[in-house]
């Protein structure tokens, strides 16, 4: 089985694991403040740019891929509609999480009652950055940042709490309930793909888990 096919398989499964006859969609993630809303006309064969999506029409799975980003997956069960967020350092810091809740409001939600859950991703104590990454946030949000940046023990360097930053930015916008899902991908015992890791290891690729969200019939 080639890539392609293995690929259009694994989202069959992951499809299927959800519900009969889900559509799982997904997009071409760019690290970027793109939402998308989805609804009953949308193609799931093409995956146009973005890292957020929201939905109204049951039997849509949105679905997220990872491999160290956090993924962020948005409920209002009253309303019934869900989010979906690819929130890396840069989407996050450009405002993906604030821009899907708002793309949930759009539809009929109140972030009054929307419960938020962040999946896997890397962890402080794998994640480190230079200076000028810890400077970039400083300047955006002050001293306050400072709290999600540990010194790494490499002079000029730091630790950064993706996940920490993640749930400070989903408290902010007053949600019901923001739960971190606390495992790390960096670790093989883990079981999840690292792109970090891959990347320190100087394998050839890295896979990705998707991490999907769907609101049934």
């Amino acid at each position: 089985m080639d890539d392609r096919a293995a690929i259009t398989e694994n989202r069959r499964r992951i499809a299927e694991a959800l519900a009969p006859d889900a559509k799982l969609v997904s997009l071409a993630q760019i690290h970027s403040p793109i939402v998308h809303v989805v609804g009953e006309g949308w193609d799931t064969a093409k995956h146009p740019e973005g890292d957020g999506m929201a939905t109204a029409t049951p039997g849509i799975a949105l679905g997220i891929l990872t491999a160290d980003c956090a993924p962020v997956l948005f409920a209002d069960a009253e309303a019934r509609v869900i989010g979906a967020a690819h929130a890396g350092w840069k989407g996050a810091f450009g405002g993906v999480l604030e821009a899907t809740v708002d793309a949930m409001e759009s539809l009929g939600a109140s972030r009054a009652r929307v419960a938020a859950a962040i999946g896997p991703c890397i962890s402080q104590t794998n994640y480190e950055v230079g200076f000028d990454f810890r400077d970039r946030f400083l300047e955006q949000g002050g001293l306050r940042m400072r709290k999600f940046f540990v010194p790494s023990g490499q002079e000029g360097h730091y630790r950064f709490d993706l996940a920490a930053y993640v749930a400070a930015r989903l408290a902010a916008l007053e949600l019901a309930s923001v739960e971190p899902m606390g495992v790390c991908t960096y670790p093989a015992e883990n079981g999840y793909f690292s792109f970090r890791r891959t990347t320190h290891r100087g394998e050839p690729d890295y896979g990705r888990e998707v991490s999907a969200i769907l609101l049934t019939e």
